[in-house]
């Protein structure tokens, strides 16, 4: 899997890779090349993993998850994340003392604190967190319009369409907000980011040897989103005009919608001959990506592709339990984002509830709506409400310290928390 935090942490490692000497995520420091060792399970954070490099991402998807399913999260969950956010606004992916105060060797990143403002202006009462979230992420807006996965690097399609979602989702217009310099909006980075319809339409990421583009589904599923003005959360029936244009067009590239629908036809094409995406991972490519399907179906039902999301979420519903029991809360939040926009029960998502199996995982909610009993549906096989750290996270996370460090990492690659 690779939620959507994964391929812009990749992304920002590739961009790395074009340079000789590290990048500071955070002013002037460097973070470490290997995980701290197994740090104490904080109180009110979802998962068990090691939440070094996606404490905030995981549990800001499972708070809007919750939200999203009418589950009003406990008290402590969100406690958990608004003392992670720094006093500039952002947030790092996890703070282990949030007690103390963030400096220049804190790293702070986009995708963090764009995921958190999703989550906390949806849950309402935190205008003062988001505020000054939003404040920091347009401080830190490159002069093409867009966002790297860190302040100071290239805008990547992954980082550029999850902070498109918090600003839409704070009540603001992403066409309004522009870089310092350029005056550019978002719309501009990502549509500097999308490829020829004789390339697919696709959004991409840049490889690191040519810096050329290469399409990327993950990418693409963010850029569409983006390109949409949508966040995480899309309701079904809420696009703009279904079923829209199927087909690439390259005299509609100029515009965001246009490079959103371009987007959503070269998801609709990989999709045409398998029920999932692939896995783009080096020795994976036949295995198939789940994360990246739901993430492609919540895009497409966006874009107005309902119809080219019905044969994905329905082979969701038969192979994702397991996926998402190995994988943990940000998982299961995913698969909640795709049913809720393809109209699919979350609670009867095959064999499995997919809220309870969420709530499992972290403090016991407030309060749910309509929440089935345990003895109604099953878990996944073996479930715990503990997770395992997928390498992904990894990966980025120490090609972004590293440069060249040694990887040295776990064997089952499709994993990551």
């Amino acid at each position: 899997m690779k939620v959507r935090r994964s391929a812009a942490v990749f992304a920002a490692a590739l961009v790395l890779g074009m340079s000789a000497a590290p990048v500071a995520l955070a002013d002037d420091a460097a973070p470490s090349a290997t995980p701290s060792a197994s740090p104490a399970h904080p109180a009110g954070l979802y998962g068990t993993s090691d939440p070094t490099y996606d404490g905030v991402f995981r549990q800001s998807y499972a708070l809007l998850a919750q939200h999203t399913v009418g589950v009003h999260p406990a008290a402590s969950a969100i406690d958990w994340l608004t003392r992670q956010q720094c006093d500039n606004g952002a947030f790092a992916a996890f703070r282990a003392d949030p007690g103390t105060r963030c400096d220049a060797k804190t790293q702070v990143d986009s995708n963090s604190t764009a995921a958190a403002v999703q989550a906390l202006a949806g849950l309402g009462g935190h205008l003062p967190a988001v505020t000054k979230a939003l404040h920091w992420l347009e401080g830190v807006q490159n002069d093409d319009g867009g966002w790297g996965y860190s302040p100071g690097l290239p805008s990547d399609a992954n980082s550029t369409g999850i902070v498109i979602g918090a600003l839409t989702a704070a009540g603001k217009r992403p066409a309004d907000v522009h870089s310092a310099k350029g005056a550019r909006s978002p719309y501009d980075a990502l549509a500097k980011l999308a490829l020829p319809c004789a390339k697919g339409g696709a959004l991409g990421l840049r490889d690191a040897k040519s810096g050329k583009l290469a399409a990327n589904a993950d990418a693409t599923a963010a850029g569409v989103l983006g390109g949409l003005g949508r966040g995480l959360v899309v309701a079904a029936g809420s696009a703009s005009a279904s079923p829209a244009r199927a087909k690439c067009r390259d005299d509609a590239a100029h515009s965001a919608s246009g490079v959103a629908t371009n987007g959503a036809a070269y998801l609709r094409a990989l999709l045409a001959d398998t029920p999932y995406v692939k896995a783009a991972l080096a020795g994976s490519e036949d295995q198939p990506d789940f994360g990246n399907t739901a993430d492609a179906v919540v895009a497409l039902v966006a874009a107005g592709q309902s119809d080219a999301a019905k044969k994905p979420v329905t082979w969701l519903t038969g192979h994702a339990a397991d996926w998402a029991g190995e994988t943990g809360p940000a998982g299961y939040a995913e698969l909640i984002f795709a049913a809720h926009a393809t109209g699919t029960d979350p609670r009867h998502f095959g064999k499995v509830d997919l809220v309870a199996a969420l709530n499992d995982t972290g403090p016991a909610p407030q309060r749910a709506t309509g929440a089935v009993g345990d003895d109604a549906m099953a878990r996944p096989a073996g479930h715990s409400g503990t997770d395992t750290t997928l390498i992904w996270s990894v990966v980025g996370a120490c090609l972004v310290a590293g440069i060249g460090a040694g990887l040295l990492l776990s064997a089952r690659a499709r994993r990551r928390s």
